[in-house]
């Protein structure tokens, strides 16, 4: 386009919305209790930021602010989370905002404890720091020599003021009192690099774990091994001690195993193996309740209890993702709300963009059938699974009735079924009989009836199997062999009339689904890298590994389009809903849409990491990217369907701009709850006086205040009693109050003294009230407040008899007249007390309309409010009517 030649920008199309599956990290997590909401609090570090999680549902209700570094310890007390990222310790309130920054360490911290209004920090060169929370102040500074004293776990024993407890990786461990810098007592330890320290239930009790596999209970106060344990899993990565009545221990291992100890019999009562795919990062158990909470690197937050008959634990609730980065992901389903990923780790998950807690894991397939259990005995747990899924095919049309789901493995040729209703591994492992040794399924596709699976391998086979009962219905080509090398991409049509498949032959090939007979081929320009057809609009989309893009029209079997740009291999590709646009994602970093009918590049823009997979929802809302080296699935909104979005022709010199990666939100405006500090409850959101000058402000008094003043005549008839009041006996221990809606002690009475003075000033002969004089003096400085807040103080009876005296015949003068009318005039013109302007108005006019009329001033001032009174009108009608014109729109859009 003339004009935009080298012009740099983001993305036009798509802006980023959210990331999906991202819980935790190797960094242990953080536990912390709200007294106000009863509650405990779980907080997990993810890269640069942290989140925080009610533990009673594991939803998320914060995300921090990000830090430029990544997060390598976390700790949490009442008020503040305290994270560490690099040499730099911040401190979040409100578990977001970034209030403190500890900036003294020279290397990395490793370790962090609060301890009352104190902070002790730890980094690797050896340096010890004790903090003044408030102030961000150094209170003490202790330096270790790390060849001798490497300090490797921190813990505050239980009812020790002032006292911190240091273990080394030497074995050692030392009993310092921060207050007075000194040294109190040093431990020789047992001759193992000690890992983890955690205070026991008891006082004085310290469970001590080694770098061996050691765990030593220890009493420190008279430096007595109580009892040890050792676990066979290496070295113990956590500790936790149960705290709502069994004596049990929990202890973590890198393998991802946890066992658990009985105090009382010193033996191992369970073990939960493979509790995480990971080393273990923490354990703890939540005070009195048999809840252990664990986290670790494999990206999973779990929640255990102990309600099992041998004293075992089951998984109550878990957040996980993928432990390894996502290879593939597709959305399931028509209404874009599923998307169905396979990780490098071998599972397959399913994630939810309404809410968490519909994410699904359909686990991670096995080779081991049931009549082969007997044969695999001696096989490992590693051993007896598949590899991880390279590519995948689904659909929902008879999901509830057999498995909808086939997939191909790495370097295996049997493709395996999955059961999404089920969330399981189907009982189908689709391989044809005739094959070589090194040949390995390298494509896949499952028909949209759901009956029939389509699978191509790496010798050039493409094979038909029934999904029902996972029969073969045959293969393509005259010699059983489709193409003469290795099969890239396969697709049936929605109408199970057509095959498509395309190879390294540089062949894409037309095939009758039914009768297995090749129809057409076309010759290709270079080798196809994948294929991908958007079945509504008959389009097939190659990736070549030339880096270019061929759409063949599956109609005419003809190249239509012809797309090139990318500088690195394509990944990914997916058609809009409409078949309009085609994203593709490539190793370049770039994601750009194509735009078909004018056959022109309309979106580009760059990614910090390069994305391996991309899919559009079927409703067109979201694209969805998996990037390398990133756990997360991420969603970027499409704005064309929020607000007109120009799409022009990119030029060839076009500089894309780098987007960045959306982050975590909450994903439940239900569970966005106020998980701030005791300190914040206090803080509470006070609205604003006035929100626009187009706007008006209600005073929000109860409408028996304002809304009765023009029928008191007919309620005062209504309510008037049949028998004259007579006054209660007064307790003589009660005193005497003035009526009206705010009480108020009567003044002590004169003395008898003072009462007989003959005088009389000039204040006992005044008739003018409180009011009248107020409103006399706001005439004169034209600040109405003072009146109107007596006014606002007043009931509907006391209103009106002040009103009523502002007349000259009630003790009142045309002054008060004209300065109520100016102080109804500046409550419109301010916007705020709508309700009582017009209601004190109207009460105002009853009362004094044929005594106005004779008073050419106040008239005037009448005429000017009348104009205003009607302007304002005009701007609030036109606002409502505008609101129920969008309603009705909105209403008959839902019908």
């Amino acid at each position: 386009m003339p004009g935009d030649g080298g012009r740099r920008g983001g993305s036009a199309l798509f802006s980023g919305f959210r990331v999906l599956g991202l819980y935790s990290n190797h960094v242990p997590h953080a536990i912390r209790y709200h007294k106000k909401h009863r509650e405990f609090y779980l907080v997990t570090a993810v890269g640069k930021c942290f989140h925080t999680y009610n533990v009673n549902r594991l939803g998320i209700v914060a995300v921090s602010n990000s830090l430029p570094d990544d997060i390598s310890c976390l700790a949490a007390d009442r008020m503040l989370v305290f994270a560490a990222a690099g040499t730099v310790i911040s401190a979040f309130a409100r578990n977001k905002e970034v209030v403190m920054q500890y900036r003294e360490h020279k290397q990395e911290v490793r370790l962090l404890l609060p301890l009352g209004d104190q902070l002790i920090s730890a980094d690797a060169g050896g340096a010890v720091i004790v903090w003044d929370v408030q102030a961000g102040d150094v209170y003490l500074r202790l330096q270790f020599d790390p060849a001798s004293f490497d300090v490797s776990a921190m813990m505050h024993p239980s009812t020790y003021l002032n006292k911190v407890l240091l273990g080394s990786s030497q074995g050692a461990l030392q009993l310092w009192n921060i207050k007075t810098s000194k040294l109190l007592f040093t431990f020789p330890g047992w001759s193992a690099g000690v890992t983890v320290l955690q205070q026991s239930p008891a006082v004085d009790v310290v469970g001590v774990g080694m770098a061996t596999g050691r765990i030593i209970i220890h009493n420190i106060r008279l430096d007595e091994t109580l009892m040890s344990f050792t676990q066979d899993w290496g070295p113990i990565s956590t500790l936790a001690f149960r705290t709502d009545g069994p004596p049990i221990l929990a202890s973590g291992s890198p393998q991802g195993h946890v066992a658990f100890w009985d105090l009382e019999r010193r033996q191992v009562v369970t073990q939960q193996r493979h509790a995480h795919r990971t080393a273990v990062a923490a354990a703890s158990f939540l005070h009195a309740e048999p809840l252990l909470i664990t986290n670790g690197a494999d990206n999973a937050i779990k929640v255990w209890i102990f309600d099992q008959e041998a004293g075992g634990a089951r998984l109550l609730r878990s957040r996980q993702g993928h432990s390894a980065p996502p290879a593939t992901i597709h959305h399931h389903g028509i209404d874009g709300k599923n998307i169905l990923s396979a990780g490098q780790d071998g599972t397959l998950q399913s994630f939810s963009t309404v809410h968490e807690r519909f994410n699904k894991s359909l686990g991670h397939g096995s080779i081991n059938k049931k009549k082969e259990r007997r044969k695999k005995k001696g096989l490992s747990y590693e051993e007896l699974r598949l590899p991880a899924i390279v590519s995948f095919s689904s659909a929902t049309a008879r999901q509830s009735d057999w498995d909808g789901i086939v997939a191909c493995h790495r370097g295996r040729l049997a493709a395996s079924t999955w059961n999404y209703q089920r969330c399981t591994m189907g009982g189908h492992h689709l391989r044809p009989h005739v094959c070589r040794k090194d040949a390995v399924a390298t494509a896949v596709d499952i028909t949209s009836c759901g009956n029939f699976a389509v699978i191509g391998s790496s010798f050039g086979r493409v094979d038909v199997y029934n999904m029902q009962s996972g029969i073969h219905r045959g293969c393509y080509g005259d010699e059983e062999k489709a193409h003469s090398g290795t099969v890239r991409g396969v697709a049936v049509d929605s109408l199970n009339q057509l095959t498509f498949s395309t190879a390294s032959d540089q062949l894409l090939k037309f095939w009758r689904f039914k009768t297995k007979k090749l129809e057409e081929q076309l010759k290709l320009t270079a080798a196809p890298a994948s294929m991908l057809l958007h079945r509504d609009s008959g389009m097939l989309a190659l990736a070549l590994d030339d880096f270019s893009l061929l759409v063949v029209d599956t109609e005419t079997r003809r190249v239509v389009r012809k797309f090139a740009g990318h500088h690195g291999n394509i990944n990914g590709m997916t058609f809009s809903p409409d078949g309009r646009w085609l994203t593709t994602a490539g190793m370049d970093c770039t994601i750009r849409t194509w735009d078909l009918p004018s056959g022109s590049l309309v979106d580009c823009f760059l990614v910090g990491a390069a994305p391996v997979s991309v899919s559009m929802s079927p409703t067109g809302d979201f694209l969805v990217t998996s990037h390398v080296d990133s756990l997360g699935i991420y969603l970027w909104t499409n704005k064309s369907l929020c607000a007109p979005v120009g799409l022009r022709p990119l030029p060839a010199d076009y500089q894309p701009t780098v987007e960045t990666l959306p982050g975590v939100v909450g994903s439940d405006p239900s569970e966005q709850e106020d998980a701030m500090e005791e300190a914040d409850d206090s803080d509470e959101f006070k609205s604003a006086d006035q929100l626009g000058a187009e706007l008006v402000t209600l005073s929000l008094l109860p409408e028996s205040r304002w809304k009765s003043l023009l029928h008191l005549d007919i309620i005062k008839k209504r309510n008037k009693p049949v028998a004259p009041p007579t006054a209660p006996a007064a307790a003589p221990f009660f005193l005497p109050t003035v009526p009206g809606l705010t009480p108020h002690f009567l003044p002590p009475e004169n003395s008898e003294k003072e009462t007989q003075s003959k005088l009389l000033t000039w204040g006992s002969l005044s008739q003018r009230s409180k009011f009248s004089s107020a409103l006399e003096s706001a005439l004169q400085s034209g600040l109405f407040e003072q009146p109107l807040h007596l006014l606002k103080e007043s009931g509907p009876s006391a209103i009106s008899v002040e009103l009523t005296n502002l007349a000259p015949e009630g003790g009142g003068s045309s002054d008060l007249l004209l300065a109520f009318v100016r102080m109804i005039d500046s409550m419109l013109d301010s916007g705020r007390d709508f309700d009582l302007a017009h209601a004190y108005l109207a009460l105002f006019l009853k009362l004094h309309l044929r005594l106005l009329s004779k008073d050419a001033e106040v008239m005037a001032a009448l005429v000017g409010l009348s104009s205003r009174l009607e302007a304002g009108w005009t701007e609030l009608r036109a606002s409502m009517d505008q609101s129920l014109c969008l309603l009705a729109y909105a209403k008959s859009a839902l019908l």
